[in-house]
């Protein structure tokens, strides 16, 4: 039997970085399309939707090839709701108003348009072949290792990490060689149903990951994450 795979673009209206950046022209054609695209290519995804509050981003969504079956309510709509909340209503509504249940739901960002297919593939497949795991995301090495970060006591600065738990005096001092590879998440969130919707978790305990490159791993949040993120886009498009 097929697996349902459930694509889920999150694109509310509200954003205060950049006024309604989900639709702003990237190369050009919207942001959200970018990632967009990379779903519609994908082996497994066998429906995509956008989640939205917007009835223009919703009509300009569909102008795209992606389905907007709902609208998402005001009280899912705030920039401090938890990405859980949109994809359990993405997924609950689908289930209660279509009878569609999906297998496996992806959280796909509108803003990360570096996004490959092999990206969303790679997580989905990670799911398949471990039926241990309870999630999978797309991850590059740390830009900053953590155990090299600090935090103020409102008036000094102390490490972030104690020497207690990175087992290194003065880890700051030391190569980040030294210490075990550290991550940063973008990008992709692969969820079995189980997991979102009955563990009610965004990973669980058993995370799978999918190692990508730092050049695929724009998450565009400001006006110079645009220009790097055009950049980088119209490099890949001219090789």
């Amino acid at each position: 039997m097929q697996l349902k795979v459930l694509g889920v673009i999150g694109a509310r209206s509200g954003s205060k970085s950049i006024p309604h950046k989900n639709i702003r022209p990237l190369a050009g054609k919207p942001l959200f399309a970018w990632i967009a695209d990379a779903a519609k290519k994908s082996k497994y995804v066998t429906r995509l939707v956008m989640s939205t509050d917007s009835p223009e981003y919703a009509k300009i969504a569909n102008e795209h090839g992606v389905e907007t079956p709902f609208l998402r309510p005001a009280e899912l709509s705030g920039d401090k709701v938890p990405d859980w909340d949109y994809l359990n209503h993405a997924a609950t509504w689908l289930r209660d108003n279509e009878n569609w249940k999906a297998d496996i739901i992806l959280r796909l960002p509108s803003t990360t348009p570096l996004c490959l297919p092999e990206h969303i593939d790679g997580c989905v497949e990670l799911l398949i072949n471990d039926p241990e795991a309870d999630s999978s995301r797309t991850v590059v090495t740390a830009q900053k290792h953590p155990y090299k970060l600090w935090r103020s006591d409102g008036t000094y600065l102390k490490p972030f990490l104690s020497e207690e738990f990175t087992g290194f005096k003065d880890a700051h001092n030391h190569p980040r060689q030294s210490f075990p590879e550290a991550y940063s998440h973008v990008d992709v969130i692969a969820l079995h149903w189980k997991t979102l919707m009955e563990d009610k978790a965004m990973a669980g305990e058993k995370i799978r990951f999918h190692k990508i490159k730092k050049e695929d791993a724009v998450d565009v949040d400001t006006e110079t994450d645009f220009l790097l993120a055009e950049l980088l886009l119209k490099k890949r498009i001219d090789l």
